[in-house]
């Protein structure tokens, strides 16, 4: 973990395996994640890979023959992706390589992902007769749509940081030697926003698939109740009112 003014970065570090995914580093990112979330002085997270690719998915040199995956998903990949999309906070994500398996579907679990141009998303599964999962067959038809999704799925063809951007499956492509420095603005900037804000903005996004418009509505009510308590609003009010730049704090009081 690395600590910066109010962010932090977390980095998997596996390189030399594509930062593949092995128990010891699930319990890493977890234990990470989690000290993150109980830290009020972090109000935002950067997700990146060291070396030259951003996650190969599970290390099959440990799933040899047949296994209960189901067990697997239930102890790592699900907590993972819950962690990051509960998370009270911003997190951004920099796809510096290749994203495959369950590592692209941990990109789209984050909340804005920027990748570099030289970055393919593979939805790998179908290639050793699995399913996608970490959120897979979630995330993708509400990105891309089902037709697209479907492809992507049962063909497991690799798909271009430009197309993704295209097709609205990440934010932004950038070019290679500019994503570290460009993600980094980017969290730097999301740390000084108003945080609880942010985080009901999340609860409010997560919860639109399952809803209705009418249930919908409640709850942009009962979240937006929540968000006029807090003290950055009423500093961005004042703000707007003294045509300044506000301060926000990103506290409850």
């Amino acid at each position: 973990m690395d600590r910066r003014d109010g962010w932090v970065i977390l980095t998997l570090n596996r390189p030399d395996r594509l930062n593949s995914f092995n128990a010891e580093m699930h319990g890493r990112l977890a234990g990470a994640l989690d000290e993150v979330g109980a830290d009020q002085g972090c109000r935002a997270v950067l997700l990146t890979g060291a070396g030259r690719g951003f996650c190969a998915g599970q290390d099959l040199s440990d799933r040899v023959g047949p296994a209960d995956l189901g067990a697997t998903i239930d102890a790592f990949y699900n907590p993972l992706v819950r962690r990051l999309r509960g998370l009270r906070k911003p997190v951004v994500c920099a796809v510096n390589g290749v994203a495959a398996g369950a590592g692209a579907n941990i990109a789209l679990a984050c909340d804005i992902v920027l990748a570099a141009r030289s970055a393919k998303f593979i939805q790998a599964f179908s290639k050793i007769g699995l399913v996608p999962d970490s959120g897979g067959t979630f995330f993708l038809p509400r990105l891309i749509g089902d037709a697209r999704a479907r492809a992507l799925a049962m063909l497991a063809e690799p798909l271009t940081a430009e197309q993704a951007e295209a097709w609205g499956l990440i934010w932004k492509v950038l070019d290679d030697a500019a994503l570290r420095g460009e993600a980094e603005k980017l969290t730097a900037h999301l740390a000084t926003q108003p945080t609880i804000g942010l985080a009901l903005t999340k609860e409010a996004l997560n919860a639109s698939a399952a809803n209705d418009l009418d249930a919908q509505l409640d709850l942009e009510r009962d979240l937006q109740r929540k968000a006029g308590s807090t003290p950055d609003y009423a500093e961005g009010v004042r703000a707007f009112m003294e045509k300044r730049t506000p301060t926000f704090t990103g506290r409850s009081s």
